[in-house]
């Protein structure tokens, strides 16, 4: 299953405020790039998780956010460094890209 065109349109309208971004699909997914550099992917079920490093890692760890795991077959689930973006987030892009801009900073 890949992302929609209506999810990618959603997610390039709440992260316009960043500036130019870029995408590349992976895996079912998009990556979406600011300068370069990674700050969050669009699943294919529609969500939409920032990657985290750092401060900022740290912080929304402490707050809860969903933290996305990987499991393969026979083996235990592997913590990815990406955190499901809050749901007031998806609703306001002033404050979703405060977030990115807030990963972006841990990231570069």
């Amino acid at each position: 299953m890949s992302v929609s065109a209506a999810g990618i349109d959603f997610a390039l309208e709440l992260f316009e405020g960043l500036g130019p971004l870029s995408t590349r699909r992976m895996m079912g997914g998009l990556c979406l790039y600011r300068d370069g550099v990674i700050f969050a992917l669009l699943r294919s079920d529609g969500s939409l998780w920032l990657k985290g490093a750092g401060a900022f890692a740290a912080r929304i760890t402490a707050e809860g956010w969903e933290r996305w795991t990987h499991a393969r077959a026979g083996r235990r689930p592997t913590a990815m460094p990406y955190w499901r973006l809050p749901d007031a987030a998806l609703d306001d892009p002033d404050h979703a890209c405060d977030l990115a801009r807030e990963a972006l900073r841990d990231l570069t």
